[in-house]
């Protein structure tokens, strides 16, 4: 495979992670980084996973993208609260023809906010089940590498779909290209839903405390199955047995912080619309019952306008 010019805005767990790993597959891989630039520049990546580990360096950092230039691959995996910032960040990065802007971000929205900006035929995401923490500023631990579900914004999976998936798979990443965005999206939120919300409100905890739970536990079941009375609304069906898998992943992952907890614990803004507040738009556009979610919602939204977050974006 030809070596391509790859972007990394957003270099928190997921992009870090996934930018360190094209890289080491010999890509030309640029990070934007808001914060520990130079400790990055100095000392790279540290990457453990549960079977191996390896060390990314050099790292070319940079603190604009006007510095990178125009790409072949954008991968987005900034925090959505960081959205807005599309239109005066990304432009540098891409050329008409030749660019393709991939989000790795959580939840729903992202691509119709890029594909306002670039066009739909520009946009793909990569939906990441995986569980990956960032120490700052160099050391990335992934508890569960799982799998990138590869699929554009309309319309099954084609073949720059496939190109992606495999561009992922030969960096050493399990990967498939699917035909439903929507379905991928809702299959992932069964499980971003309850246990980004449950570790915040449960008492600033793990994975593993709220599954040993029986009340956080039903609770997170609840959720769960609101959001796949959505989901069925939405076109995009979850079943029982997806459900049953999701809650016995979670007892493999031992003492693991979801994404939003840590950004809840370094005073970051919440992905509130994203994970919470779109999913949420989508059941009552369809008149789905979905009381728990919205009581989540809201707690979370008051937990959000109580404090003076900070600004980093990266996921």
């Amino acid at each position: 495979m030809k070596p391509l010019k790859i972007a990394v805005v957003g270099a928190g767990a997921i992009g870090a992670f996934y930018g360190s790993t094209l890289a080491r597959a010999g890509h030309e891989v640029h990070f934007l980084l808001r914060s520990n630039s130079e400790a990055v520049a100095e000392n790279g990546f540290f990457i453990t996973t549960p079977k191996s580990s390896f060390h990314c360096h050099p790292v070319q950092t940079h603190s604009t993208t006007a510095e990178i230039g125009a790409c072949d691959l954008v991968i987005i995996a900034l925090k959505t609260t960081a959205n807005a910032l599309f239109p005066s960040l990304l432009p540098p990065l891409y050329e008409q023809g030749r660019t393709t802007l991939l989000t790795l971000q959580n939840g729903m929205g992202n691509v119709e906010a890029l594909a306002a900006i670039f066009g739909a035929e520009n946009v793909a995401a990569g939906l990441c089940s995986v569980c990956i923490n960032r120490s700052p500023p160099c050391k990335i631990d992934a508890f569960e590498l799982g799998v990138i579900q590869f699929a554009e914004m309309t319309g099954p999976a084609r073949q720059r779909t496939h190109a992606l998936a495999a561009l992922f798979e030969a960096s050493g990443t399990r990967c498939k290209a699917v035909d439903s965005l929507n379905k991928a999206l809702w299959l992932k939120l069964c499980w971003n839903i309850p246990f980004n919300a449950l570790a915040i409100l449960g008492g600033n905890i793990t994975t593993d405390r709220i599954i040993a739970s029986p009340t956080l536990r039903d609770l997170a079941q609840t959720l769960m199955h609101e959001v796949a009375a959505a989901a069925n609304a939405n076109g995009a069906e979850i079943t029982e047995k997806h459900i049953a898998t999701q809650l016995a992943t979670v007892n493999t992952l031992g003492a693991y912080k979801p994404s939003s907890l840590i950004d809840h614990l370094a005073n970051r803004p919440l992905e509130i619309d994203s994970i919470w507040g779109e999913p949420l738009r989508r059941a009552r556009a369809k008149n789905i019952p979905t009381p728990t979610l919205a009581c989540i919602h809201s707690l979370l939204t008051h937990l959000n306008s109580t404090r003076t977050p900070s600004t980093a974006a990266s996921q």
